[in-house]
């Protein structure tokens, strides 16, 4: 079995990223990392793959961090991965959204919701964590 991990290089990425260590690891089973190819071209990305490598490893957790294959959003690219028969959870990161803002969720966590076949955790970080 395998916790699916959505990876952003956000806040909320990060706060998934450590709940989805956590998870691994008390379910004793390995982390499936899945970047969103789209965020490879932002100032930092490869810098957070690898701090999230260290984490990983400080962790105990055994992983494979893979990226959205190309062409494909990154929601397909989770919603895939979900019906893995591998698949005991899949872990999103959400941000903290106004009262209006809660009427429309992102399209990626809405359509991961929604479609998903696994279990599905959103995540958001502590309040103290966002800017």
């Amino acid at each position: 079995m395998s916790v699916i991990l959505s990876y952003v290089p956000t806040v909320e990425g990060r706060g998934a990223l450590t709940f989805g260590f956590t998870e691994a690891r008390m379910r004793a089973t390995d982390l499936v990392v899945i970047a969103d190819g789209d965020s490879a071209s932002e100032p930092g990305f490869e810098a957070e793959l690898h701090s999230a490598r260290e984490e990983a490893d400080a962790a105990g957790v055994d992983y494979r961090i893979t990226r959205n294959e190309p062409g494909r959003s990154h929601a397909d690219n989770l919603i895939d991965a979900s019906y893995d028969s591998a698949a005991e959870l899949l872990v999103l990161g959400m941000r903290r959204r106004s009262p209006v803002g809660k009427l429309l969720m992102g399209s990626v966590a809405q359509r991961v919701l929604l479609e998903a076949q696994c279990p599905v955790v959103g995540v958001k970080p502590p309040v103290a964590a966002e800017v």
